[in-house]
């Protein structure tokens, strides 16, 4: 299409992040029938983080996250806060995670018209190899909609390495998979490769669904499919190190969007095979979820943000925007951790992170849709506010900000206007100033 690439950023560029969104900023803050609220959870799999919830496995994440359920929670997006790909050795924190949790706001309406809240379930998949390979998370998808015919719903999967030794040790994630090898795929792998140990996998996947009581659930939860895209980026490196990247996010996500479906989950082969040349891009996949009914096209907002990590607390991150944006009923689906790693002046670790939100789009023409399809960036300042509980909290005293339940610390507290740290107009075009995605 002749469309030019604009030149990658610099690496050590300090802005705090970037939006991109299908539409401008007074249609973003346009108000809809739906107001959402979130809960942020970070926790550690190792015991050394005194303000941060212990859990021995993620295994037991349905079981902790069970007060919030209660509530109307559900988990919306679950992700390592830092990626120690590429790194000789793993970093502080790379046993922490987030898990992001997401309900309507209540209403009279919403309250007369109350589906059964669904019950979180993990499975654990073992894989060949020490490393995801393309054909591997395609047969992955495969088995994905396999249980999906049965009712549940795909939630999302986090990758975990665990020892050669079968003790179930485990060690850093590494949310990245394998580049794949410069020769023709062999036949993807079936759900008995995928689940017999002949390999001595040192690799599984947790998978997370939701699922519902016989006759409990809402229509549009019933028969989702899955499907994959294409995830493309360019990047910097130091050495191995990915140190910067640039995707056309907008434009690898336009068509399925369009189609009404949600982006759920994704996977990048971070790693670089050894004895092949260090690339300049990286490919990956998508997961979309299409539902049974036939929903509205959605308009997306991408956040390209900056957490940073002060003691063993998360001083900034996407929280506050997070918050800013529920008010207008957008909807947090998937969370793009990446291995860029930084420190602050003050010595404190960074790393950035992809946010994908989505909000059905308005009544509009198809015209009116194409001319709004650009992407506009922004700086985005958003400094969350952490509260350690040391106690827990009954159920029926939780709010999205009144700390957390269980022992969980809540990170962005309250409701900034996010969006006011932005520049006026922030997401109007400005005169040789916008970047157009071309479609």
């Amino acid at each position: 299409m002749g469309c030019g690439l604009r030149k990658l950023e610099d690496p050590e560029d300090s802005s705090p992040g970037k939006i991109y969104s299908t539409l401008k900023r007074p249609q973003v803050e346009t108000k809809t029938d739906t107001v959402y609220e979130y809960v942020l959870l970070d926790f550690s799999l190792e015991g050394s983080r005194p303000t941060v919830q212990y859990l021995a496995s993620l295994s037991e994440l349905p079981q902790a996250l069970q007060p919030y359920y209660t509530q109307g929670y559900v988990l919306a997006a679950l992700h390592p806060i830092i990626l120690s790909v590429g790194r000789t050795r793993s970093l502080p924190f790379s046993l922490l995670y987030r898990a992001i949790l997401a309900r309507p706001r209540p209403s009279k309406q919403t309250a007369s018209m109350c589906h059964s809240v669904p019950a979180l379930k993990v499975e654990e998949w073992p894989l060949p190899g020490d490393s995801l390979t393309g054909d591997t998370v395609r047969a992955l998808i495969d088995r994905v909609n396999s249980s999906a015919r049965g009712g549940v719903r795909f939630v999302g999967s986090v990758l975990q390495q665990v020892s050669g030794i079968s003790n179930g040790r485990v060690h850093s994630p590494k949310r990245g998979c394998r580049s794949p090898p410069r020769s023709p795929p062999r036949t993807p792998p079936g759900d008995r490769e995928l689940e017999e140990n002949t390999y001595s996998p040192d690799l599984r996947l947790l998978v997370f669904f939701h699922s519902w009581a016989p006759g409990c659930a809402p229509l549009d939860s019933l028969a989702c499919q899955y499907h994959q895209g294409a995830l493309s980026m360019r990047v910097s490196r130091k050495g191995q190190v990915v140190s910067a990247l640039e995707a056309d996010w907008l434009e690898l996500t336009a068509a399925y969007y369009r189609k009404g479906w949600s982006l759920v989950d994704s996977f990048v082969y971070w790693d670089t095979p050894k004895g092949e040349p260090v690339p300049r891009s990286l490919e990956g996949l998508f997961v979309y979820e299409e539902r049974s009914t036939a929903p509205p096209a959605n308009d997306t907002i991408v956040v390209e943000q900056w957490t940073v990590i002060e003691g063993s607390n998360v001083k900034t991150d996407y929280g506050p925007l997070l918050h800013t944006l529920a008010e207008f009923g957008w909807l947090l689906t998937c969370v793009l951790p990446t291995p860029i790693i930084r420190h602050d002046s003050d010595g404190n670790l960074a790393t950035k992170q992809v946010v994908f939100l989505q909000r059905p789009v308005r009544c509009q023409t198809a015209a009116q849709q194409r001319n709004q399809s650009m992407s506009v960036h922004s700086d985005v300042s958003s400094h969350s506010v952490s509260r350690a509980v040391t106690s827990p909290v009954p159920p029926e005293e939780l709010s999205p900000t009144a700390g957390g339940i269980g022992g969980f610390p809540v990170f962005g507290g309250g409701y900034p206007s996010a969006l006011s740290h932005l520049e006026e107009g922030g997401f109007e075009q400005e005169e040789g100033k916008a970047e157009v995605t071309c479609m």
